[in-house]
């Protein structure tokens, strides 16, 4: 392991459940604004099938999954209140900062979420300035995750070869998209949403590493630190 992440030159990192400490939120306002609609769903519901995609694609799911034509407003009324719960409570994951601080290499954000999502989380959490310009969303590429397109675009843009580069992901689909981009992926568990970590780590491919704490990504790659 230590010779490969000698040659890593970027780390990109999933921003909701990564960065963010935000399914859980995401997720307790969708299941009370579908419930207007006629559709009942718990929050474990959201967490197995929803996180990872792009809101789009969740409300296109949810509308064909439960035969329900969603009001033409539905994604921005949601947006919307979800701009408002990140501002109230939004935090990073834990250690999350303490970790990027300390982190020798290139970063970037390659995330599902819409450009206005990721800046307004980016924002609440304190990170805007840290990343810059280096955040790339599914909006940017034909195919969102599983599939790597925007990985590679993300690798492209940081001019980092996709063999040196290192995904952090939370979510099946993100594991998915940087191991079809021919990247080195790891996989973080320590979320709020993630109720179950032996099924985490029994549910991702052995080449994958799974870690639940902030505190351990300098144990697994001590080359990283500065």
């Amino acid at each position: 392991m230590a010779h490969a992440l000698r040659s890593i030159e970027l780390v990109i990192f999933d921003c909701d459940g990564v960065i963010a400490d935000s399914e859980v939120i995401s997720a307790n306002l969708l299941v009370r604004q579908l419930v207007p609609c006629g559709i009942c769903i718990d929050t474990d519901y959201v967490f197995r099938n929803f996180v990872g995609k792009s809101f789009p694609v969740v409300a296109d799911i949810i509308g064909e999954r439960f035969g329900v034509a969603l009001p033409s407003t539905f994604v921005g009324d949601y947006r919307a209140a979800l701009r408002e719960a990140f501002a109230n409570s939004l935090q990073t994951t834990p250690g999350f900062l303490d970790m990027l601080g300390q982190l020798t290499c290139a970063t970037c954000v390659a995330t599902s979420s819409s450009p206005p999502r990721v800046a307004h989380t980016l924002e609440a959490v304190g990170l805007t300035d840290y990343f810059g310009a280096d955040v790339f969303t599914a909006s940017q590429v034909a195919n969102g995750k599983p599939a790597p397109d925007l990985f590679l675009f993300a690798a492209r843009e940081m001019s980092t070869p996709p063999e040196r580069c290192l995904v952090i992901e939370d979510s099946v689909a993100g594991i998915e998209a940087g191991l079809a981009a021919g990247m080195k992926v790891w996989r973080y568990v320590g979320a709020s949403h993630v109720a179950d970590v032996a099924r985490a780590r029994k549910e991702t491919p052995a080449s994958v590493t799974v870690f639940d704490n902030w505190d351990r990504f300098y144990v697994l790659a001590p080359e990283l630190r500065a």
